[in-house]
This record gives C-alpha cells, sequence and structure tokens, in this order.
C-alpha cells in the first residue's frame, strides 16, 4: 500500500497524505488536485475508489424520521429533483418505516456506499440528544447536511427554515383580524424549532397586544406533531378562551378544526386556525387552510448544493443557512367575532 500511494503521489505530483485523502474520499482536496489523482490512477491501471466512481451519479442518503406528515414527502421530492439534475439518486431512509434509531440508518447507508448525506429533523434538533453522534460520522469521512433544527456545538452546514418568522407572521395576521386570545399548538418542548416558536410567541403577543409573557406562556400547549396532537392542544386552548389558533404544523391545524367543530363552533367564523408547511392537500381542506409556507422547494435545493459542494472537497461554511416563510391566507381566519363591522 505505502508504494502504491508513493507511485501514485509521485505521478500526480502530490503528497502521499493528498492521494489517501481522494482514495478515501475526504473532503478538503482542490478540484483540480483531486482530478490530476484520478489521472494517476488511470495511469497506473488502478481502480477508482468506490466513492469516486459513483461521483458522476453519486448515491446521496436522505434520512427522515416519518413520511406520514405531508411535509416530509414535499421535502424528499425537491431533494429527489435536485439530485437527479446533478445525475445523483437519493437514497430514503425513515425511522417510521425502517423501525430504527436514526444511527442505524445512517450507518446502513454509509455501509451502501453513499457519497453523503442529508439528514431532515434529526437528533440534530432535539436539545437533549448526544451530538457526539455527528462528530463521529464525520470522523469516518462522510459529508452531511442537516435539516431543519439547529445544534451550535456541531460543525455541519445547516438548513433550517425561519421558525420565529413564520410565528410572527401568523400572529400578525391574526391580530390585524380583531383578536385578542390568541393561542400557540406545538410540540414537546426539546425541539429547537418549538423553542424557537415559542420565544417568537411570547414576543409577537407581548408587542402587538400588550401581553404579559407570564399570561402568554398559559396560552402555549404542547402536544404532538399530529392530528390527534392538535386536536388535544386546540381543545385547551379553547378552554383558555383563545379565539384564533396557530399551530406549528399543517396536521395539527387540522386537528384544531376537528376540536372547534366537535363543540359545535365554526372555522372561521367563531374560531381562526392557523397551519405551518403549507404541503399541497391544504388548499383543498375544508374550510382551505390558512398556513405558513415552510420554503420546501428552496431548502431542498440548498441541501443538495451545499452537499454536493462537500463531496467535492469544497467544504461548505459551517453554521446554519435560514430561509424566509410565507404567509398564505385562505378560509380558515376570519375577523375576530367581537371586530366584526368595526
Amino acid at each position: 500500500m505505502t508504494a502504491r500511494l508513493a507511485g501514485i503521489a509521485a505521478r500526480a505530483g502530490v503528497s502521499e497524505a493528498t492521494v489517501s485523502r481522494v482514495l478515501n474520499g475526504r473532503p478538503g482536496v482542490a478540484a483540480g488536485t483531486r482530478t490530476a489523482v484520478l489521472a494517476a490512477l488511470d495511469a497506473l491501471g488502478y481502480p477508482h475508489p468506490v466513492r469516486e466512481r459513483r461521483r458522476g451519479g453519486a448515491l446521496v442518503g436522505l434520512v427522515m424520521p416519518e413520511l406520514d406528515n405531508p411535509v416530509f414527502p414535499a421535502l424528499a421530492q425537491a431533494v429527489g429533483a435536485a439530485l437527479a439534475r446533478q445525475g445523483c439518486t437519493p437514497v430514503l431512509a425513515t425511522q417510521a418505516q425502517e423501525g430504527a434509531a436514526e444511527d442505524e440508518l445512517t450507518a446502513m447507508l454509509v455501509e451502501r456506499g453513499v457519497a453523503g448525506l442529508i439528514i431532515v429533523s434529526g437528533q440534530h434538533a432535539d436539545t437533549t440528544a448526544d451530538l457526539g453522534r455527528y462528530e463521529r460520522l464525520r470522523a469516518q469521512g462522510v459529508p452531511f447536511v442537516l435539516v431543519d433544527g439547529f445544534a451550535p456545538g456541531v460543525s455541519a452546514p445547516f438548513i433550517s427554515p425561519d421558525d420565529r418568522a413564520a410565528v410572527r407572521l401568523a400572529v400578525t395576521h391574526l391580530v390585524a383580524l380583531g383578536h385578542r386570545r390568541v393561542g400557540l399548538a406545538v410540540g414537546p418542548r426539546r425541539f429547537v424549532p418549538v423553542v424557537r416558536k415559542a420565544d417568537a410567541f411570547l414576543d409577537a403577543v407581548g408587542e402587538l397586544l400588550g401581553q404579559p409573557r407570564r399570561e402568554a406562556e398559559q396560552l402555549i400547549v404542547q402536544s404532538l406533531f399530529t392530528l390527534e396532537g392538535g386536536e388535544a392542544a386546540a381543545s385547551a386552548l379553547l378552554d383558555a378562551g383563545c379565539t384564533a389558533l396557530v399551530c406549528a404544523s399543517d396536521m395539527m391545524a387540522l386537528g384544531a378544526v376537528r376540536a372547534v367543530r366537535r363543540r359545535g363552533l365554526d372555522v372561521p367564523r367563531d374560531v381562526s386556525v392557523v397551519g405551518y408547511d403549507d404541503s399541497s392537500p391544504m388548499a383543498f381542506t375544508d374550510p382551505p387552510l390558512t398556513t405558513v409556507r415552510k420554503p420546501v422547494a428552496a431548502m431542498g435545493q440548498a441541501a443538495v448544493r451545499t452537499l454536493l459542494e462537500e463531496i467535492a472537497g469544497t467544504p461548505a461554511a459551517r453554521g446554519e443557512l435560514v430561509f424566509l416563510p410565507e404567509l398564505v391566507v385562505r378560509g380558515s381566519t376570519a375577523a375576530a367575532p367581537g371586530a366584526r363591522g368595526v
């Protein structure tokens, strides 16, 4: 092996350490240098390493928590389309489908020779998780990009929606409609996006409604990111007298609509509901859902572009790239009952 490295290095005019980095698919090698090493392999009759052979049509691992929430298939589609334009192929793995933890899925994908990984809403989004897994993954020489959730202690590129801006858009819209009792339905507080949404909600209702922080905290209900979770959270917020509900996902918002109707009330005449994600079915629900559109297409394209830079040996900036959401007003929000005709 030493003689082989020396011969390749001499032929390419680089160091043996550089040859080793190319053979092992590690980042940090300039494109021209990588090409010189591969040319030396050709000249000496050595095969290209597996990772390099797949570079033109690389397999890229895409790890997601589940596909029940429509936003995840939408993101998978955006990533897949962006990869296809670059001649690459996604290999999708979900924890719900495989019944496996994130570490098991990433290990399986690495064993199958993926050139890199895009991990969506993974352990990096959980403030209680052991983040050492990502350093161990990097030590294996596997490039990766983390989506939806930011961990400052992890040296990696992050792609995120602006969760704070999303909540502020929703609250501002509802206050403009005359609502003075606004509630927030979110998932478990240990997740980074939930922390950000809750903090933004407290700031927004404090600034726009003059609501004391301690009082506003009582109008934040944690549940699950599901239809049932949204229904349970909405029921608690209705008990607290809310006339408008901001939900952390479209699925939760649909559950909130069901909770309102089970009380014999109407959306939006009696209670307004705002979702988050704007997955494709939301324009066709009854009523069509007002929601904050997560910039899924832009995030997917950015994740692919960033990962391919990493694979090519040009490390992307460490830190968080944040994408702005957009409020989409449909039929689930209207003037507050006491504000009509004003």
